[in-house]
C-alpha cells in the first residue's frame, strides 16, 4: 500500500470518526485524532493482524495505552474490516458495547484500556512470554507522551531493555497536551530520547502525520537485541481544523450543528 492508499485511508478514517461522536456527549476528540496516522500506517502496512482470523496466534499485538482515545481506534478496526460499519453508530451511546475508552468488546480491541500506564505493563508480559517460547509475534504500545508521567511506564522502560525486548515496539504520541496543560510545563521529561536510550533502547523520531517519515523509522532497525521506541511528533485534533492545536479539544464535546458544520467542511478537504 502506497502514501496515496494509506491517506484515503486516514481520511476516511477521521470522517467515520466524526460521524460517530454523539453530540454534547462524546469528549477526548483532539487526542484521538493525533494517533489517526499512526494507526493506519500500523494497521494498513506494519502490523500482521487478519480481520477473518483476529485471535490467529501468529498475530501481531497492538495495544492503545490512551485508552480514551479509543474512537480513533475503532475507526480504524472498521476501516480494516474486523467490524461493519454499522456498529459504528452504537459509538458512546447507552446501552451499546462501544465505550469511548478502548474495550475488548469491540471486535479486534487487545486490552481494556483507561486509566493511564497499564498497557506497557501487559505489552511487555506479551513480550516476555512470545520470546521465552521463541515466537515471532511482535508488540505495538502506543502510549500519549502526558502518559509518561506514569511510573509503571517508566518501570517497564527498565525492565524491557534489562531483559532485551527487541520484540516489543512502543510509540510516543507526542502532541505535547495533556489533560491539564502543555507537557512539558506539567512535568517536562526531556531530554526523552536519551532518557530512555539510557535503559537500553534504540530510539527513533519521525513526523507522525508523515508516511514517508513513519515507514523510515519503522523499517530502520540498527539494534537486533534492544527494544524499540519511536517518538512521533504530532498535533492534537490534527486533520481537523476545527480541533487542531487546541487544549479544549481533550475535553470538549461538540452539539450537533456543529458536528454538521465540521462533516461538511471536512468531506470538502
Amino acid at each position: 500500500m502506497n502514501s496515496l492508499d494509506l491517506n484515503k485511508n486516514s481520511h476516511e478514517i477521521r470522517k467515520l470518526m466524526l460521524e460517530s461522536l454523539r453530540p454534547k456527549e462524546s469528549h477526548h476528540i483532539g487526542c484521538s485524532f493525533s494517533i489517526v496516522d499512526i494507526l493506519t500506517y500500523l494497521y494498513f502496512k506494519e502490523l500482521k493482524v487478519d480481520p477473518k482470523n483476529p485471535k490467529s496466534k501468529n498475530r501481531d499485538i497492538f495495544l492503545l495505552s490512551k485508552g480514551h482515545a479509543g474512537l480513533a481506534l475503532y475507526a480504524t478496526l472498521c476501516q480494516k474490516g474486523f467490524f461493519p460499519q454499522e456498529l459504528m453508530k452504537t459509538y458512546d451511546q447507552d446501552g451499546f458495547h462501544m465505550p469511548e475508552h478502548a474495550s475488548t468488546m469491540v471486535p479486534g480491541v487487545e486490552l481494556s484500556t483507561g486509566s493511564l500506564g497499564h498497557a506497557l505493563p501487559v505489552g511487555i508480559g506479551f513480550a516476555t512470554s512470545f520470546k521465552n517460547d521463541n515466537k515471532k509475534n511482535r508488540i505495538f504500545v502506543l502510549l500519549s507522551d502526558g502518559e509518561l508521567d506514569e511510573g509503571s511506564n517508566w518501570e517497564g522502560f527498565m525492565f524491557a531493555g534489562h531483559h532485551h525486548l527487541d520484540n516489543l515496539t512502543v510509540i510516543i504520541d507526542k502532541n505535547g497536551l495533556q489533560g491539564y496543560a502543555e507537557t512539558k510545563k506539567v512535568l517536562d521529561l526531556s531530554p526523552l530520547k536519551k532518557k530512555i536510550e539510557s535503559f537500553g533502547w534504540e530510539v527513533k523520531k519521525c513526523d507522525g502525520h508523515d508516511f514517508g517519515s513513519l515507514k523510515t523509522v519503522f523499517k530502520q532497525r540498527q539494534s537486533l537485541n534492544k527494544p524499540r521506541m519511536i517518538i512521533a511528533k504530532t498535533i492534537k485534533g490534527k486533520g481537523v481544523p476545527y480541533f487542531e492545536g487546541r487544549f479544549d479539544s481533550h475535553y470538549k464535546s461538540v452539539d450537533e450543528k456543529t458536528k454538521q458544520e465540521i462533516l461538511n467542511k471536512f468531506i470538502k478537504l
